[in-house]
């Protein structure tokens, strides 16, 4: 395999192409299919959360299937369905959505919770259980969802077993004016994604998990890991802190960050950088600090000041 970091790089500029002046979301997305985990997209309608999903099932070459949640839907839905054959006299197994290498669960909070929990195997075990037969995932397999955070008539809130599944959590946000001026001229004869080509292939993503995980990582660093996600279950305005889960969340992004930034060791930059991202969707903030306003992210940034940077030299 050549140089991960630049089969990386390619991916993220081909991306960039559809998705405009998103370079950081963008980033944040290979660096969560290159980790082997998923997403969670929060943003009003309309910001590119679908076609980003998109954009990475092509530019990669994987399978891609679409999901939209909705109140009505069933498990059997996403995971698919034994059919009896009357000419064999057999049930056939009829594969659901889940069963794809880039899977896009669409207003996944509009589904009930017997549904949401339709994904909770995939996502985890990479498996999942129809009829008593198991069948695997296929590899490399990575779930995009997606939820409104404005519209909550008529949704189902993510239990906290769900939201511990996904590795990063991220807002897309509106482009910048010129950024949106840009969406326009590229979109006037037709869709970029329409003529995006395939830049890698699952083989090579396989690859590029596998050099993920060969960043070293000193023990210093790891040990503030355990020490960021601790302070956390120890903040006094934190009802649940995050669990083992999200250390290795934090750990594992740390490596594809220092990976994407063509160095083989992970510095703490990497760490705090990620921080917010792996962390904040796994801590509930207590009734009492809600009122006052406190928000997730506020408690991941307090516990970024307190607790100190190995190596650094404390202030006269």
């Amino acid at each position: 395999m050549e140089d991960p970091r630049i089969v990386a790089e390619r991916i993220i500029a081909n991306v960039e192409k559809v998705i405009v002046g998103k370079s950081r979301e963008i980033r944040l997305a290979v660096t969560a299919l290159i980790c082997g985990g998923h997403m969670l997209i929060e943003d009003v309608p309309g910001v590119g959360k679908t076609m980003l999903a998109r954009a990475i099932a092509v530019s990669t070459g994987c399978t891609f299937r679409r999901i939209q949640f909705t109140p009505d839907l069933l498990p059997s839905d996403v995971t698919g369905v034994s059919i009896y054959n009357q000419k064999t006299g057999d049930f056939e197994f009829r594969p659901g959505p889940i069963l794809a290498q880039v899977v896009l669960a669409d207003e996944v909070n509009r589904a009930t919770p017997k549904t949401q929990s339709a994904l909770l195997e995939a996502m985890e075990e990479r498996q999942v259980t129809v009829d008593g037969v198991t069948y695997r995932m296929p590899q490399p397999f990575m779930v995009l969802a997606t939820q409104n955070p404005i519209e909550y008539e008529g949704t189902f809130p993510l239990p906290e077993a769900q939201l511990d599944r996904f590795l990063i959590r991220m807002f897309l946000g509106y482009p910048s004016p010129t950024d949106e001026v840009l969406v326009l001229d590229n979109q006037q004869t037709r869709h970029p994604i329409e003529t995006l080509q395939q830049v890698t292939d699952a083989n090579e993503i396989l690859q590029l998990q596998r050099a993920v995980r060969e960043i070293y990582v000193d023990p210093l660093i790891k040990q503030y890991i355990v020490q960021l996600a601790n302070a956390t279950r120890e903040h006094e305005a934190v009802y649940l802190g995050a669990s083992p889960r999200g250390s290795l969340a934090l750990f594992r992004t740390a490596q594809a960050k220092a990976l994407l930034e063509g160095r083989d060791f992970v510095i703490p930059d990497d760490v705090k950088d990620l921080a917010v991202f792996t962390l904040a969707h796994r801590v509930i903030v207590s009734p009492g600090a809600k009122v006052k306003g406190v928000t997730q992210a506020d408690v991941i940034a307090q516990c970024l000041q307190r607790v100190p940077v190995p190596g650094a030299r404390a202030r006269a």
